[in-house]
């Protein structure tokens, strides 16, 4: 740090406004008082998005405060309001910089969420105190420094951003390409395919059924039990993965995965639907996911994934889901699902095509991810970089 810079708490460069609890009945959607920021979920990329009001509004932030998450998962993440003012609610404070400047605070504030991260504490409902923001140090150049620094990182960041809606661009026509690829091949059928419903492919003696209901605490070493955030689309991931008891798990021993099976998410995220692999021989799935034994006589297993995760599919589906808030799949529905399908041998060969595609669309997506990754890498190093003198 330059020798000019001066350390000094947080505190003695912003005041913090604290926010409080509205009851839903005191807030609207109809634009009626004040907006009213319930947490980070109104956060936009930069500026919040107003969709509540209140006409009661008990603590108010103003343009140009910094508002900061100190509860809830979501503990660190800032956004810069653009409104006259706001209510907020308990789970958001407002930082209002007194004596620097305000986009120097808002630079230090958003290389901060990591630290806050750690920093929390509270097992349900993590948080962080008013001390704790009030207590962090940060490294203060004279004014002229820092606006300096601000202009560099106004410029890098622009630069940045442009490049993460490029990439993310392309990471979603990489995908939007091969669904397109997919729907082609399920709706422009040649001679000899066979339509059947999806249970009339299945081994008789199992049946499409799904898995545990309360999957209880995590055991170490305990059977590893796929939920709807592991099933995405044409891939199984295990990151997350939870572990069940072995006796709970031989309780739903219909569901114990042999190999070879389909898993198709029945409740809450839809859309997952994969094959599962040798090595999960052994594993069970939650009552959020169907387990699909086909019957591979009748079906290749990776050409019935890629048909149900196909938009032919996943429209048909859509139409016979139920619930609002949280939706989800009938069994007695998911076994009528149409299938066509041609010989094994020409599946095979349109599993092979198919296979070709997914795996350019994988590399050019990693390729991607691995862009975004760099650029946000670059961000914190910016970050880093002009608050200890080094920019």
């Amino acid at each position: 740090m330059k020798k000019e810079w001066q350390t000094k708490k947080l505190g003695e460069v912003i005041q913090l406004v604290s926010g409080q609890h509205i009851d839903a009945k005191d807030y609207n959607t109809d634009s009626r008082g004040v907006g009213y920021l319930t947490g980070p979920s109104d956060f936009g990329s930069i500026n919040p998005i107003i969709s509540k009001w209140t006409e009661f509004p008990k603590v108010k932030a103003k343009l140009g405060d910094i508002l900061i998450t100190v509860k809830g998962s979501g503990v660190g993440k800032i956004n810069l309001l653009d409104q006259d003012e706001v209510a907020i609610s308990r789970q958001l404070m407002a930082v209002r910089v007194t004596r620097a400047e305000p986009r120097f605070v808002y630079a230090f504030l958003s290389s901060t969420f990591d630290h806050f991260q750690s920093e929390s504490t509270g097992a349900a409902i993590p948080g962080i105190s008013r001390e704790q923001v009030l207590g962090m140090k940060i490294a203060v150049p004279p004014l002229p420094e820092q606006q300096r620094i601000v202009g560099i990182l106004d410029e890098a960041f622009e630069s940045i951003a442009t490049a993460k809606v490029n990439a993310e661009k392309n990471l979603k026509n990489a995908r939007a390409l091969f669904e397109s690829h997919l729907h082609s091949v399920f709706t422009h059928r040649g001679e000899g395919w066979v339509e059947k419903s999806l249970a009339e492919l299945c081994d008789p003696s199992r049946g499409i059924t799904y898995g545990v209901i309360k999957l209880g605490k995590e055991v170490q070493d305990g059977v590893p039990c796929l939920r709807t955030s592991n099933v995405r689309w044409l891939r199984i991931e295990t990151k997350g993965m939870k572990r069940i008891a072995p006796a709970l798990s031989a309780e739903y021993s219909r569901t114990i995965l042999r190999g070879g099976e389909i898993l198709v998410n029945v409740r809450g995220t839809l859309g997952g639907v994969a094959v599962v692999g040798s090595e999960m021989i052994g594993w069970n799935v939650s009552r959020e996911v169907a387990m699909v034994p086909i019957n591979p006589s009748r079906i290749n297993p990776i050409f019935l994934s890629y048909l149900i995760g196909s938009g032919l599919s996943q429209k048909w589906l859509g139409g016979v889901k139920k619930g609002a808030a949280y939706v989800g799949i009938n069994l007695e529905d998911l076994r009528l699902l149409p299938v066509s399908a041609p010989k094994l041998d020409e599946q095979s060969k349109i599993v092979n095509h198919l296979d070709t595609l997914n795996e350019e669309t994988q590399r050019l997506a990693s390729i991607y991810q691995q862009k975004l990754a760099a650029l946000d890498a670059l961000k914190k190093s910016l970050l880093h970089q002009a608050f200890t003198g080094e920019l």
